[in-house]
């Protein structure tokens, strides 16, 4: 799984079926969802994608605690459209939740794979981590969020992303507004408003918003960042502002929704360039902002929750 490509992927997929009218996931789709189950099936044999061994402390940490949440998420999410917790999906909790740190200043969140790569693999991402393990629980179906056997655990996560939701960058808070909406409780009514705020003051005068306004972010290049407006930001501001409580109707959200239906490419993408480096957009890491921009397209566009 990858925070760029294959999770937007498994997370926007399911929302172009109707359209394209299909009445089961694409082969792609079951293809990430096979590879997923299978590893947390074999939880405890599989390595882990970054060990220590080869790639230097604290990888192998990092590796399963960002592969343990999103592999709870993307079932999490699949199960949601069978309103069952399947005994895969549990597995995946259960391989998330221990992992969770239970002291220290990351209490409640997960280890983070940080390859100085922003913005989500950087020292800043165990925050978007967090908020990916709360749209995860919260979005479980059978009212999982509620059962008795994970309330600390939960609680601690809700504490962790509530204590440092007014000190993290606004591509995190953006994030933090959307899980708050699916976990209830997360964040204080003060709070929520004033990631809307943020966001709305963030928002450029063509419509959109840019990825480079959201976090302090310097290229390791030293080349300027892009400061134009593109799908991945206007996207998760949407996707954000929605969830933050405004309609489709209010001008901030609508004007959005314009610019991204106004900017998607002939080839069927939005663009987003690296906040990391001056990359070919032809090169397969050149195209890894706009995997994310395009998935996250669909969902602002398509209300997904």
């Amino acid at each position: 799984m990858s925070c760029h490509t294959a999770l937007p992927f498994a997370l926007a997929r399911p929302a172009l079926r109707s359209a394209l009218g299909e009445s089961q996931p694409s082969e792609g789709e079951r293809k990430v969802v096979e590879d997923v189950v299978t590893r947390v099936r074999l939880w405890r044999e599989v390595e882990p994608f970054y060990p220590d061994q080869t790639v230097g402390l604290p990888k192998t940490s990092e590796s399963r605690g960002t592969e343990s949440v999103l592999n709870a998420l993307i079932l999490s999410r699949r199960d949601a459209a069978t309103a069952v917790v399947s005994d895969d999906l549990r597995q995946a909790f259960s391989n998330m939740w221990a992992l969770q740190f239970r002291s220290g200043d990351l209490k409640g969140a997960w280890a983070w794979l940080n390859f100085k790569y922003e913005p989500w693999e950087s020292t800043g991402s165990p925050y978007f981590g967090a908020t990916l393990a709360a749209i995860a629980v919260g979005g479980a179906p059978g009212g999982y969020a509620s059962d008795s056997a994970i309330r600390d655990r939960v609680e601690a996560l809700k504490a962790f992303l509530q204590h440092n939701a007014d000190t993290t960058h606004l591509l995190n808070r953006a994030m933090a507004l959307w899980a708050s909406d699916v976990l209830p409780g997360m964040l204080s009514s003060a709070q929520r408003q004033s990631i809307v705020d943020a966001i709305v003051a963030a928002q450029r005068p063509d419509g959109g918003w840019a990825t480079a306004a959201l976090g302090p972010w310097k290229r390791r290049d030293a080349t300027p960042l892009d400061s134009a407006s593109d799908g991945y930001a206007t996207a998760l501001a949407v996707i954000a502002l929605q969830r933050g409580g405004m309609t489709r109707d209010d001008h901030h959200v609508s004007s959005g929704v314009t610019w991204l239906i106004q900017h998607q490419e002939q080839a069927g993408m939005w663009r987003a360039s690296s906040v990391n480096k001056n990359r070919d957009p032809a090169s397969d890491v050149g195209k890894f902002m706009s995997d994310a921009a395009t998935a996250y397209a669909i969902i602002a566009l398509n209300g997904l929750r």
